[in-house]
């Protein structure tokens, strides 16, 4: 067996024990977040609740026209996500994230591994399960349900 056999089985074994993998686009008013975030979600990864993958920042500007933001310009705080790098995150998806932005904001585009809920999704796919939909209630949605509620009543 050669060594790109291994390597490939090694890749695929680490694959069986991975939890569910999450991408999400935050913006904010501006040019850049502030950093309030950033600590938050490297207190996630230092408890091992999630594993930042990829971590990529960008704005648009008030003519609509997107440009990368790196990390170095940003606060100090963000300095824990250089090099956050999987190779998931491409420029197709930067792109699409970017379309989704509004005139005039920052965002930050992360991908990361939900390892709180690895052991779930291991036990689904060695008992011959699999994820076949997903999806999140936006806390707004939530929010107008109960309002809705609140009303009837």
């Amino acid at each position: 067996m050669t060594d790109i056999d291994t390597t490939a089985e090694a890749a695929a074994a680490r694959l069986e024990e991975m939890g569910p993998i999450d991408y999400v686009v935050l913006e904010w008013p501006g040019e850049q977040p502030t950093g309030t975030v950033a600590p938050l979600i490297v207190d996630l990864v230092e408890r091992g609740i999630i594993r930042l993958l990829d971590v990529a920042f960008l704005g648009k500007d008030e003519n609509g026209s997107v440009f990368a933001i790196e990390v170095p310009d940003l606060d100090p705080v963000f300095a824990a996500f250089v090099g956050a790098s999987s190779g998931l995150l491409t420029g197709e998806d930067l792109a699409e994230a970017a379309e989704a932005l509004e005139p005039g904001t920052s965002a930050a585009v992360l991908i990361w591994e939900n390892r709180w809920a690895a052991p779930v999704a291991v036990a689904v796919r060695r008992s011959g399960g699999q994820l076949v939909a997903s999806g999140r209630i936006p806390v707004q949605a939530i929010i107008a349900a109960l309002d809705a509620t609140d009303t009837i009543d």
